[in-house]
């Protein structure tokens, strides 16, 4: 099979030879034409960005990391064909972009931040450097005093850490000695009694069985996806070569405390809310949708069609993510004995239905978000998946691989995703952030929804091919409202319980 790799960029002829760390089959796949992703992150400050003290913070910390310090090698035989990483030094006057604007005469600070990001992601990486930029805009919006976006290229390591790394180079504003806290997930004690009886060893044996149930359904599923099983063609859908279109981002600022307030009534997690206020505002836009087609005023009328089928196909990192104190640490010493970097791409994949329609009672969506969520924390999918990504790029090479990837992303529906950031207030080397967004572009997906949680908000982003989705500001719009109509239900509910 035959595969047309990026356009080659000028660069000396470098030897195999040359390679300090051979590119993995699974970052590869990033380089393919219709994969090349980049992960798009936009933060909020409180202040006004000093160039040069961002500049020294990185050359101190950032710089260091191997990956951000490495650039691509390409094969001789094909200068096309990337085939490792090696280090060079970095100036980050190179990687840092601050543009000439006049920013007196700007109608609107904030829609000019979105049509930068979204300008952003259609320019290509110059591949012949480290494969990351920071584009610093110092222009007053709605929630910041200036913005940053960050862009990194998805070869040089999962969105879990490239986040992390990010973070990393943060502090916490009330101890600029101490990294960020990010919120751990609460687990229930384990039965620590050293005999089990009949009963306990028959829970865990139907645990098991449960656990390899789920997997099985999620595996056929899966490879249903990639014979024959699409997703059904709506106003949500793209299509072919939806990878290379155009896309508009947006954002909006909730509350995490309402999040946190209908997650403490429901007795549920903050995933499931998320996932239940995002089936609401899906609903609610695609029930709008079809009204417009069928020429009808009445938008509370059910006009969506039946037996909707619309699913995210979510990455899952399986490697284990280093802590960002020890990145701190690790970045901070210049003895290249103490560190110990674990990076790249261990990726999985699992599915995530999204249950559509109109329902009276707004709970009832995040009563079938948890059970969807309950169903996919009892399976290994994106284990099974992991491993038999790595069978097929092994055996099968780059290119099966590759279009298996794009068969499976493109016959799902959108990319969805929920980070979890830090619970305090940080700076950026001395600059306080007041807000993140993060998301990605380069994937065959129309839609992409990222909600990024930071102090007491949650940062919604959308992305969108407006090919397909002309409005993603009324998406937004709907997911925000479908939030407030989940509060106010949830709030009647613990009024009726007491």
């Amino acid at each position: 099979m035959e595969h047309q790799w990026l356009k080659p960029i000028s660069t000396t002829r470098t030897s195999k030879q040359e390679v300090e760390e051979p590119l993995s089959l699974a970052t590869c796949l990033f380089h393919m034409p219709r994969l090349n992703c980049c992960i798009v992150a936009v933060t909020g400050f409180n202040t006004a960005i000093n160039v040069d003290v961002v500049k020294e913070g990185l050359n101190q910390t950032v710089v260091k990391h191997p990956r951000i310090s490495s650039k691509l090698v390409f094969d001789p035989k094909n200068p096309g064909r990337p085939i490792g990483w090696i280090r060079t030094k970095v100036d980050v006057n190179n990687h840092i972009i601050v543009p000439n604007l006049d920013y007196s005469n700007m109608d609107s600070p904030d829609e000019f931040v979105k049509d930068y990001v979204s300008n952003l992601a259609q320019t290509p990486m110059d591949l012949t450097k480290p494969l990351w930029e920071i584009h610093i805009l110092n222009i007053k919006t709605k929630d910041a005093n200036s913005i940053a976006v960050f862009r990194i290229h998805h070869s040089i390591g999962d969105g879990i850490s490239i986040i992390s790394l990010i973070l990393s180079c943060t502090r916490k504003t009330s101890d600029p000695n101490a990294v960020p806290t990010l919120p751990t997930e609460n687990k229930k004690l384990v039965n620590t009694r050293s005999s089990f009886s009949l009963w306990d060893y028959f829970l865990w044996l139907l645990f098991a069985f449960n656990m390899l149930w789920n997997t099985f359904i999620d595996v056929c599923m899966f490879l249903a996806t990639i014979v024959f099983l699409k997703d059904t063609k709506t106003h949500l859908k793209g299509s072919s070569g939806t990878e290379k279109a155009p896309k508009k981002f947006v954002y909006r600022i909730l509350s995490l405390d309402d999040i946190k307030l209908v997650k403490n009534i429901m007795n549920v997690t903050i995933n499931d809310v998320v996932l239940g206020i995002t089936q609401a505002g899906l609903s609610r836009y695609l029930n709008r949708k079809y009204c417009e087609s069928k020429g009808d005023e009445g938008v509370q009328k059910n006009n969506l069609p039946k037996h909707i089928c619309i699913r995210s196909s979510i990455p899952i990192n399986v490697r284990p993510t280093s802590k960002l104190q020890d990145l701190a640490e690790q970045m901070e010493t210049d003895d290249p004995n103490t560190k110990k970097w674990e990076w790249g791409n261990a990726i999985g994949h699992i599915f995530l239905p999204f249950h559509i329609a109109l329902r009276e009672d707004p709970l009832d969506y995040i009563r079938s978000a948890k059970a969807t969520i309950g169903k996919k924390k009892h399976s290994l999918e994106a284990i099974v998946t992991y491993i038999c990504a790595e069978i097929v790029l092994k055996f099968l090479g780059l290119g099966v691989a590759a279009a298996i990837t794009y068969r499976v992303l493109s016959n799902t529906t959108l990319g969805f995703s929920n980070m979890v950031g830090p619970m305090e207030e940080i700076s950026f080397y001395g600059h306080p952030i007041t807000f993140l967004a993060t998301s990605v572009s380069g994937h065959p997906h129309a839609l992409t929804i990222h909600f990024q949680s930071y102090m007491d908000k949650m940062t919604l982003v959308i992305a969108v091919d407006q090919n397909v989705i002309p409005d993603p500001q009324q998406l937004c719009d709907d997911i925000a409202e479908s939030l407030g109509l989940v509060k106010k239900a949830a709030q009647k509910k613990k009024i009726f319980k007491i």
